[in-house]
């Protein structure tokens, strides 16, 4: 099965051009089954595959599948090849099962959408394009699955692209993360020039060789991927273009926050732990901005009133747990954070767009209230993804994975105190503002009533019933070691992650390490009842003072960014409008426009004059060939 990997992205992609090419003839049904089906077809190709792997584990538990020659100059040899190993496995299971959920639940939500055949054309292209990235054996391959996924999350946050608002986002998220790309394309310069290859495995081995731990070239080179990761994955200080984000519909933000971009970063810094094994300083900045973003990210969530603005800032939060299990050195653990957090985020977007669409597209959680008894398939599965996202111990995916990178923040020799601190810090608003959303939105007095006749049919209620299910039982395969030896994830990760450098273990550490982080988890949830159920806390008393819409903002970030750089950079491209150089790019400007009224005035439409002017370029090409 391993020769057909090949398939698995190339599924997305011909669903693409057949929807790109044809999707205006398709009736919705064919739309849906090529949008849907090309995605549930990778994922089953995925699974024969997975299973294939783990029943005859190729030589060196890889396998590298050379397509063609991409190109090839210079000493710069760039194939087109898929590289399948553990790590790569993981991402490739999630980004198509979960995309073929999400897949699958927007045939139904998108049904009435006038851009129903451009939604599942674009969709198909972003999961392509995630697929190309986890799999690619090189980094410039893995660059353009990069830069795919960018352009994707543009076309799909403005999606609907009538509301300016909705452009404006899409622009944020693109020109925000541009800055994150260019430090990579930079690092990825300094990596084929100073080590010769853009093959991640051979360039890996040849930095560990060639690169003292701590040099300079090593810790400059994971600087500049970092900025990549921090860009995508939308963490400080580049995390402002996420919340904007959900302009888009709620599957594209299901998509875009649970298996595609925003877990980008992660996956590249997994990929590349070798390199930032040799950067200590790099790796400790990994985590410091994991756990910084994580509180940050985690404050701001407590104070939006936007449902899926709430969980926008929780994914920054979430995937700044991802960070700090990085950075301390714990990877599998990162990747185990990974693997849960798209099963739980995923349910919770997707059941906040039935709440969204059953109101009428409502965003506002004190405008809404008392929808556990009239949206019941929706509050069961927020519920569940909440109890998740907080870390409910003991019964939920969540509460192993974040346990386990709080464990490994502590315990890890790499990891301290304050990263333990922050972790802890973090899951105490965490289970504070989700259960937040679920008290005010789902319990109290009903303050918007659902739609008349609103239903919700099966292509909407199975991904919801999957979703919950992965969200309950996803984190049984990783048990913290001192309740029993099954850490099935750690040890399949194991020839390609390095396992965390532990400062001490054993028993009693286990239990008492896992003890309070579950104890933290329950007093988040518990504060929550406290003051959204019990106390009915409404939103116009929450909001108005400066700290509350300090945080709401998000920190003033968009407006620093405003002052020390838009504004500047439109000040100077007003007063430098009439330099030396504006003649000369006017100049060329009216000589394209005067070269474009020249071509288009042949254009008169009379058959006669065309043959004449073919005519005579043939006699053209003729006297050329025999002058020479």
């Amino acid at each position: 099965m391993l020769h057909l990997l090949f398939l698995v992205p190339l599924l997305p992609f011909a669903g693409f051009a057949t929807l790109a090419l044809g999707g205006r003839r398709l009736s919705h049904g064919g739309i849906a089954a090529v949008g849907a089906g090309s995605v549930g077809l990778a994922a089953l190709v995925a699974v024969a595959i997975a299973l294939d792997f783990l029943a005859s584990p190729p030589a060196g538990h890889a396998f590298d599948q050379v397509l063609w020659t991409w190109f090839s100059v210079a000493g710069l040899k760039v194939q087109v090849a898929l590289y399948l190993d553990p790590l790569a496995i993981c991402f490739i299971l999630i980004v198509t099962f979960v995309g073929f959920l999400i897949h699958l639940y927007s045939v139904e939500h998108m049904a009435h959408d006038d851009g129903y055949a451009r939604f599942f054309t674009y969709m198909n292209l972003f999961v392509g394009f995630m697929l190309v990235l986890v799999l690619a054996d090189n980094l410039l391959l893995l660059y353009l699955g990069w830069e795919g996924v960018g352009l994707c999350s543009y076309l799909l946050i403005g999606f609907w692209y009538k509301h300016w608002y909705n452009g404006y986002a899409a622009r944020k998220a693109f020109v925000v993360t541009r800055v994150g790309d260019t430090a990579m394309i930079v690092g990825l310069f300094l990596l084929f020039t100073q080590l010769g290859t853009l093959q991640i495995q051979p360039l890996m081995a040849r930095a560990a060789a060639a690169w003292p731990q701590g040099s300079a070239l090593p810790v400059a080179a994971a600087l500049l991927l970092l900025g990549g990761a921090v860009g995508k994955s939308a963490q400080l200080p580049l995390q402002t273009w996420l919340p904007d984000a959900m302009a888009g519909p709620s599957p594209v933000s299901a998509l875009i926050h649970a298996a595609t971009m925003v877990t980008a970063g992660v996956y590249l810094i997994a990929r590349t732990n070798v390199l930032f094994d040799l950067a200590p300083p790099v790796r400790t900045t990994v985590a410091v901005i994991g756990a910084a973003t994580l509180l940050y990210a985690g404050v701001s969530a407590l104070f939006q009133v936007d449902l899926k603005r709430i969980l926008a800032y929780s994914t920054i939060s979430q995937v700044g747990y991802m960070f700090l299990a990085l950075g301390v050195g714990a990877w599998s653990a990162g990747i185990f954070m990974f693997i849960t957090h798209a099963f739980f985020k995923a349910l919770l977007f997707l059941s906040a767009g039935v709440v969204i669409e059953a109101l009428d597209d409502e965003h506002d959680i004190f405008r809404m209230g008392g929808l556990r008894t009239r949206l019941p398939v929706a509050f069961w599965a927020f519920l569940v993804g909440a109890a998740a996202l907080g870390a409910l111990p003991v019964v939920t995916a969540g509460f192993y994975s974040k346990d386990l990178i709080i464990d490994r923040a502590l315990q890890s020799t790499q990891g301290g105190f304050w990263l333990w601190i922050a972790g802890l810090v973090g899951s105490l608003l965490t289970g504070l503002y989700a259960f937040r959303a679920v008290f005010v939105v789902f319990f109290g007095a009903a303050h918007t009533q659902p739609r008349a006749g609103f239903r919700t049919g099966w292509a909407v209620r199975l991904p919801l019933i999957v979703l919950a299910a992965l969200a309950v039982l996803g984190g049984l395969i990783d048990i913290p070691r001192g309740w029993a030896h099954l850490q099935k994830l750690e040890e399949f990760l194991a020839p390609v992650l390095p396992a965390a450098p532990l400062r001490h273990g054993g028993l009693a550490g286990a239990l008492w390490t896992t003890f309070v982080p579950g104890v933290v988890a329950l007093a988040g949830i518990g504060l929550a009842w406290l003051l959204y159920e019990r106390r009915r806390q409404e939103a116009p008393e929450a909001q108005t003072s400066a700290a509350a819409r300090y945080f709401l903002g998000g920190w003033g970030f968009d407006w620093l960014y405003r002052y020390a750089f838009e504004v500047p950079f439109l000040w100077f491209a007003r007063v430098s409008r009439d330099d030396l150089f504006e003649p000369p790019v006017d100049g060329l400007a009216r000589l394209t426009r005067a070269g474009w009224r020249a071509l288009s005035a042949t254009q008169n439409g009379l058959v006669r004059w065309y043959l004449y002017v073919i005519g005579f370029g043939v006699a053209v090409g003729i006297l050329l060939v025999v002058l020479r």
